[in-house]
């Protein structure tokens, strides 16, 4: 039976936030975010996007996603700095106004996913990678690879990129990408640490960066659900030997599900997702906190834009 706190959620999911005190908005895929002079304030609501769609809503979505990235932003601002100023509200996170890098900077450990799909169709070479033909399907790289993404608008799809191509379109310099190359593969190999003694595998991620200054911080999320692919690595040699799915705790599944049941990839209406799969994904979410902190989420039902404006209120912000 599924957990009545779920059930009862499903008619109280943040989809967005009217906080017009806050500032202008700007509505992402998940997070909507208020530019205030020096600082922003993101709100991460429930909306699940997929394949740059946003599809519906998941219980708890947003404060599952912003625990789990100031739990991250916690454990490696000694080793990158990071936008965080203040968290005053579960699903709100105070951070520094940076200039942003228009590129998603997408770290891979494995051979999976997108990629997986891309070289299936030969359409890998974009990233400008030599992948070994024989190389099978979740296998690990001998060292992660970086893949570059345009960091499109809500609706618009991610255009990928090779590394030379960041810098030859003068999208980052080479100075500053490789700042940000080496801030990645460093944030990366810690993830993968931490969650190693998790059972876990980081299998990839990406990574947002801006700057203030001269100062390079990571910005928006980090290792989460949304961002990230998680999974466990007890079962993971097995599964790769069979050619079985991995065990994940991440969105993946509803990719799969629409991918499998539906066929859609991201092109055309978006199909109405079923309650029991809005559900089973915010058991997926919630899990995939207590696996990577340790410390399970014991979650409230109920309306969350009047407590967020209430925290808010509580904390100077409104």
């Amino acid at each position: 039976m599924p957990d009545p706190v779920l059930v009862d959620q499903l008619g109280h999911t943040l989809a967005e936030t009217r906080l017009d005190e806050l500032g202008e908005r700007y509505r992402g895929k998940v997070r909507d975010v208020y530019h205030q002079r020096d600082r922003l304030f993101l709100v991460a609501t429930d909306r699940l996007s997929a394949f740059d769609r946003v599809l519906t809503t998941i219980p708890f979505k947003g404060e599952v996603l912003n625990r789990i990235a100031q739990f991250w932003f916690d454990r490696t601002r000694d080793l990158v700095p990071n936008h965080v100023l203040d968290t005053p509200d579960p699903n709100v996170t105070v951070a520094r106004a940076t200039r942003p890098y228009p590129v998603e900077v997408v770290v891979r450990g494995y051979l999976t996913g997108s990629l997986w799909r891309d070289v299936q169709k030969g359409a890998h070479t974009v990233y400008g990678l030599d992948i070994p033909p024989d190389m099978r399907k979740d296998a690990a790289f001998p060292e992660p690879i970086v893949t570059p993404s345009t960091k499109a608008a809500v609706g618009e799809h991610d255009e990928p990129l090779s590394e030379a191509q960041v810098v030859q379109r003068g999208i980052v310099g080479a100075r500053d990408w490789g700042r940000i190359r080496e801030a990645a593969l460093a944030l990366f190999r810690a993830g993968q640490a931490w969650c190693s003694s998790r059972g876990l595998l980081l299998v990839d991620t990406k990574y947002e960066f801006g700057t203030v200054g001269d100062t390079l911080y990571v910005i928006d999320e980090m290792h989460t659900p949304d961002s990230s692919r998680f999974w466990r690595a007890a079962t993971y040699e097995e599964r790769l030997a069979s050619g079985a799915d991995q065990e994940m705790l991440d969105k993946e599944t509803v990719r799969q599900w629409l991918i499998r049941e539906k066929g859609f990839s991201g092109h055309g209406p978006i199909p109405v997702i079923p309650e029991p799969v809005r559900i089973r994904t915010a058991e997926l979410y919630l899990n995939a906190y207590a696996e990577i902190t340790g410390t399970p989420l014991l979650p409230v039902a109920g309306e969350v834009e009047p407590r967020i404006r209430k925290n808010l209120q509580t904390h100077g912000y409104l």
